[in-house]
């Protein structure tokens, strides 16, 4: 395949250009309830090919790019007429001129975890078992779910002598726990994983159908007002991508953004916890074929540095990292118990939560919640939490208990004070 790609690219006169090969090798298994519905095997490889068009309008130069993607079953003259209008339509994007990475040949790395040492078969298999361990119970289970375990090789090569590839399997999916135990109700949740954590999925699978369980039970939704805030689970990373997002070299190029090397992220009046990031490296090479390391990018509330893929550095001047699909917050110094010893409002599910890297409003629909008035806890729904982290960075205070959470390692809960809840 990758030959008649080169025939093409020659054929149509195309001298700039990425080509990214996948060879996807999947197990997939899909439940209703505890019967296998269907499974699946996949074997497939694609190509997603860009074509680079350099142009010059009253005398200055700009680079457009159009990308499409190539299957096996096309002929040669339908990948060429592809690739012919992807050139043509490059001529219309004005992106400011800027280099393709350069970049040399390298050997192809296996990226090592416990899951590459057990076949497609047994990994979906073990984690199907691990997903339904917790499913024992008449009034709360699991009525559907789906588990994919994959094998995906990735080769990236370029114009300008990138030539990279890499092997990493990983195994994700999807389930709904349904509780028939007062209100019917159902609560959505994802996996994934880069190792053997089926001890992780089971306890994700038990927590679910806890809160399940308590979302059954809730019926009215907390006062309006203002509350110390308890996020947990995800919602945990998806603040922290507030401050990922907005060091974005694209973010800050395009001045949405008022970040800089060196700069204080979290602003004057700090009261509580200073917040530390580091930037993972998920896959050892980024979409264009930037070597990937694990960078720090916030110590002690300092930025430092900005991150990004090629284009942007270049128009800022400053070294490409790639991007990158993951992120590590350490573990703060107080425990779960010692934050909720004083009044507060936990939310452990969203409708739909949102942090928004632009204006850093931040919130959601309370689907299931906690409410601590010092006396007793009982479970909420309704209302929803409307926050900015303009504000709530200056109390922020992390758990010592620690999570690994779909490409984030961090601490299990953050606590935030005075945020406005909508409610009755």
């Amino acid at each position: 395949m990758i030959d008649r790609i080169f025939s093409a690219l020659k054929t149509c006169g195309i001298e700039d250009y990425q080509i990214t090969m996948t060879k996807e090798e999947s197990a997939e298994l899909f439940f209703i309830k505890k019967e296998l519905d269907m499974q699946r095997r996949k074997n497939v490889t694609t190509a997603n090919v860009s074509a680079y068009r350099v142009f010059e309008e009253d005398g200055v130069r700009f680079r457009g790019v159009a990308s499409v993607s190539v299957q096996e079953s096309q002929t040669q003259q339908e990948i060429e007429k592809l690739f012919s209008d992807a050139y043509y339509a490059a001529g219309f994007v004005k992106n400011r001129y800027y280099d393709l990475y350069a970049g040399t040949k390298e050997e192809l790395v296996e990226v090592k975890s416990t899951l590459s040492e057990k076949t497609l078969s047994e990994t979906v298999q073990g984690f199907s078992q691990a997903l339904f361990a917790e499913d024992v119970h008449e009034e709360v289970f699991l009525n559907s779910a789906e588990v994919f375990a994959r094998c995906c090789t990735t080769h990236i090569i370029n114009s300008r002598g990138v030539d990279v590839s890499y092997r990493k399997n990983r195994v994700w999916g999807e389930f709904v726990v349904q509780c028939v135990d007062g209100q019917d109700v159902e609560t959505y949740q994802d996996f994934a994983y880069d190792d053997w954590n089926t001890d992780a999925l089971q306890e994700k699978v038990r927590g679910v159908m806890d809160l399940t369980r308590a979302r059954a039970k809730a019926k009215t939704a907390p006062a309006a007002g203002e509350y110390r805030v308890i996020l947990t689970g995800g919602y945990v990373k998806e603040l922290m991508q507030y401050y990922v997002g907005r060091a974005e070299s694209s973010m800050i190029y395009q001045k949405y953004s008022p970040f800089s090397a060196g700069c204080d992220v979290q602003g004057d009046g700090v009261l509580k916890d200073r917040v530390n990031l580091t930037m993972k490296a998920v896959v050892p090479f980024s979409g264009e074929g930037i070597p990937m390391k694990d960078r720090e990018l916030v110590k002690d509330g300092k930025l430092m540095m900005i991150h990004g893929g090629n284009r942007f550095a270049q128009y800022l001047g400053i070294e490409p990292t790639g991007d990158f699909g993951g992120c590590k917050v350490p573990a703060g110094k107080v425990s779960l118990d010692e934050l909720k010893a004083q009044p507060y409002l936990e939310v452990v599910n969203f409708s739909d939560f949102q942090m928004n890297d632009f204006t850093g409003h931040f919130g959601g629909e309370i689907r299931l919640g906690f409410l601590y008035d010092g006396e007793k806890v009982v479970p909420v729904t309704g209302g929803s939490v409307n926050g900015n982290i303009f504000e709530a960075q200056k109390t922020l205070v992390f758990s010592k208990e620690m999570q690994v959470e779909k490409n984030f390692e961090g601490p299990r809960a953050v606590v935030m004070e005075r945020v406005l809840v909508a409610g009755v």
